[in-house]
């Protein structure tokens, strides 16, 4: 037994050894050492990974480093001049999305805008997205429905005045109103909801699909391991989100009928998809549909209210910036009346609050993966066909060398407007061709929350410490301690 073991140890060196040189021969990115059998570099990964692993590793080996999860490569790029190389020269070659597990079980067999593989109908889905959905005509049409939630989470607000408020609480459901009015007319969240039951319903089904959304499957990077009791939870999920939303479908199909529908002004989503469906209903098939809703209420929703409570805390914690933010908005609006999406463009240091709230926090902090359809070179490297791409904005949105004082809060260092689009010292919602189309969304919805809560009221915090800002181990951005504030 001892003969074999030592066999085996002096195997597996020597296994490790020449698949290190290997990739030297092969031209490949630097990688760290070793790479264990079937594992590959799975065993250092710990979250937040793109703080306490990732970074790290960049900082020691360079910024272009590959890693072996299992059977996967992964391409980790945490400098601005690489991330421009992989978004121009190879922005097609890296247009594809893994095809993730999660992605085939609950985003309609990777058929959604987000998973979808670089074609055709990625093509058309992005098209009808930009277009019809997230249009600046759409998004105009659609304004009062913003306005009307900003301004009931304030009538909510003032109610509880001199109280502990859950400012996480009160972010994810303004951000779910807002989106769930603008594809279904319907209000899910406080006060005026129609049917509580149906509320309740999406509310759960909504929750365990953002939880399922984040999670890793390790069959995924180990096929052989099967992850039988976490597939069986995302297929049951899956099964339930897809009956809801076919019953939201069914429910706006009847309304049109019944009414020959509403003026322009008036359509929600999926009227406006439903229309189209009768002009091509070979491919604007309700699963195409569903497909959209799923992704604007995944991608619309926790993001956005995640970066209304990064900025909120990052207010509390500097007063001074709070206080600065306020005389901008008394000088513009006054009191006169209660601020508007057509503020905005006057309101410069608001901006700059949320371009530094993006930089410190970006909600997607390697962005969405993508994948290599064909060998390329990135940074002078051989990549692999089939190799995901991941993107280190935080990495790249915190480094001293890009940013001075890349941990302090400092809203001017946007003063100078070209600031805002520096290269690509700062894209958190990507680049390229699978940038995220919904950034004007976002930023009308984050933009007018914060400012209409600046301008309607004074803010402190719960105690005299400052608001813990460390981060939680999810995919997305958001705060470990959800924000207290009064």
């Amino acid at each position: 037994m001892a003969t074999f073991f030592l066999h085996f140890s002096v195997f597996l060196a020597l296994y490790i050894i020449t698949r290190h040189f290997l990739n030297k021969i092969r031209n490949f990115p630097p990688s760290p050492f070793p790479s264990l059998p079937i594992i590959g570099h799975l065993y250092l990964l710990k979250k937040p990974i793109y703080r306490t692993v990732l970074s790290k590793i960049s900082s020691k080996h360079g910024p272009v480093i590959l890693l072996q999860l299992g059977s996967r490569r992964q391409l980790v790029v945490s400098s601005p001049s690489i991330a421009e190389e992989c978004f121009t020269k190879n922005d097609v070659v890296f247009a594809n999305r893994p095809g993730y597990l999660i992605a085939k079980h609950l985003a309609y067999n990777t058929t959604g805008l987000l998973w979808a593989p670089y074609g055709d109908h990625w093509r058309n889905l992005r098209r009808i997205v930009s277009i019809e959905v997230l249009s600046a005509y759409r998004l105009q049409m659609l304004s009062s429905i913003r306005l009307e939630e900003v301004r009931s989470m304030i009538c909510v607000l003032f109610r509880n005045q001199n109280q502990i408020v859950d400012m996480k609480t009160v972010f994810f459901e303004l951000t779910l109103n807002i989106m769930m009015r603008m594809i279904a007319g319907k209000r899910y969240y406080g006060e005026d909801v129609s049917d509580v039951e149906e509320a309740k319903r999406f509310r759960a089904i909504h929750a365990e699909t953002l939880l399922l959304g984040g999670k890793t499957i390790i069959g995924d990077y180990v096929p052989w391991i099967k992850s039988k009791k976490m597939l069986k939870r995302v297929i049951e999920c899956h099964l339930k989100s897809d009956s809801f939303m076919q019953y939201l479908i069914e429910e706006q199909r009847r309304k049109i009928l019944e009414t020959d529908c509403c003026g322009e002004k008036k359509r929600n989503l999926i009227q406006v998809l439903l229309s189209l469906q009768e002009n091509e209903p070979g491919y604007y098939t309700d699963d195409i549909i569903k497909g959209i809703m799923l992704v604007l209420l995944l991608a619309g929703t926790d993001t956005s209210s995640a970066t209304m409570e990064w900025a909120l805390s990052l207010l509390l914690n500097h007063p001074r910036v709070l206080e600065k933010a306020q005389r901008e908005i008394d000088e513009h609006i006054g009191h006169d009346r209660l601020m508007d999406e057509g503020d905005l463009a006057q309101l410069p240091y608001l901006r700059s609050i949320l371009n530094e709230t993006l930089r410190m926090y970006p909600p997607a902090p390697l962005l969405i993966p993508h994948e290599s359809s064909e060998e390329c070179l990135v940074g002078g490297f051989r990549i692999p066909r089939g190799t995901m791409l991941s993107v280190n904005m935080w990495a790249i949105q915190n480094d001293p060398k890009i940013w001075p004082d890349p941990t302090k809060f400092r809203p001017e260092r946007f003063d100078n407007p070209e600031g805002a689009r520096d290269g690509f010292k700062l894209m958190p919602f990507g680049h390229g061709r699978r940038s995220c189309p919904g950034e004007g969304l976002a930023l009308k919805v984050v933009g007018l929350a914060l400012g209409s809560l600046l301008q309607c009221f004074k803010w402190q915090k719960i105690s005299d410490k400052m608001v813990d800002m460390t981060e939680g181990p999810g995919f997305t951005s958001t705060k470990a301690q959800p924000l207290e504030a009064i």
